[in-house]
């Protein structure tokens, strides 16, 4: 249960991530590329904090953590450059779709066992998502953007894969942020010569609570509950997230419910109960 709850939780970090996204570009508050420069420092501050508070200083080497920085930026800056060509619910079903196949994969090189119900949930669960996001018009998609977003489902994938690795949760977030830092700046100096550079006190505010809170604690939290996860049930979990960002959207950013998000819900979730909860032995 308290694996269920932390992993949970985690999802709920995860999509506050989109909230605040939504709500800072939405509004024009900030550009893409600072939103995530400043969410990648503010998180690396936070982070590094708390480990001289909790744990008396900082540790920055560790099994995986080249894999863990590579794929941290990876997915930070081709989310943010994504989403200037990309319809949000298009992006989000990129991005989580190949989230899964990237984490599927690792399951498979780890030789992971692989029960048919996994496979059915996972399923289950990525058709929900696809019938909430899925346009209906059938929209011509950037093929530039669309890569740029595949890019970041495999770095995302990649880094919770490299998070299994973990002996301390806190210490490894921690140095993937500090020492992906630095070389966040220099991309973020690069990046900014392709759309103008935008920053208000709204957008700096979120950007920092994005990096500090939602992205660095939420990131920390994941990589304590990933050694007790699978590769593939960490996958499927991630699936819940765009279910939880509309909710949040609803209630934060007063968008609709729908018949459609209602029946996208339950096939989600009723996937991910599939694919996780084991039947109990007669």
């Amino acid at each position: 249960m308290r694996l269920f709850l932390l992993t949970g939780l985690t999802m709920i970090a995860f999509a506050a991530n989109s909230v605040l996204n939504r709500m800072a570009l939405a509004g024009g508050s900030i550009d893409a590329v600072s939103f995530g420069l400043i969410r990648l420092v503010s998180g690396a501050v936070m982070l590094a904090l708390l480990c001289f508070l909790l744990r008396g200083g900082l540790r920055l080497g560790g099994a995986g953590r080249l894999a863990g920085v590579a794929s941290l930026l990876l997915y930070l800056y081709g989310f943010s450059t994504a989403y200037r060509g990309l319809d949000a619910g298009l992006g989000a079903l990129i991005l989580f779709g190949v989230v899964q196949i990237t984490m599927f994969a690792g399951g498979l090189l780890k030789s992971e066992p692989m029960p048919p119900r996994r496979w059915i949930g996972a399923g289950v669960a990525f058709s929900g998502l696809a019938w909430l996001l899925w346009p209906g018009g059938g929209p011509s998609i950037s093929l530039v953007h669309g890569l740029l977003m595949a890019l970041a489902g495999v770095g995302w994938g990649i880094y919770s894969l490299a998070g299994q690795l973990s002996r301390d949760a806190l210490q490894g977030t921690a140095a993937n942020f500090i020492l992906a830092a630095p070389l966040g700046v220099a991309i973020g100096l690069l990046l900014p010569t392709m759309e103008p550079t935008v920053l208000t006190g709204q957008g700096v505010i979120l950007s920092i609570i994005c990096g500090a809170v939602t992205s660095g604690m939420g990131y920390a939290l994941w990589y304590s509950v990933l050694p007790s996860l699978a590769s593939s049930v960490a996958a499927v979990a991630q699936l819940t997230v765009p279910i939880i960002a509309t909710i949040g959207g609803m209630l934060l950013l007063s968008e609709e419910l729908s018949l459609q998000f209602a029946i996208a819900t339950v096939l989600v979730l009723g996937g991910v109960a599939i694919s996780v909860l084991k039947p109990r032995k007669p």
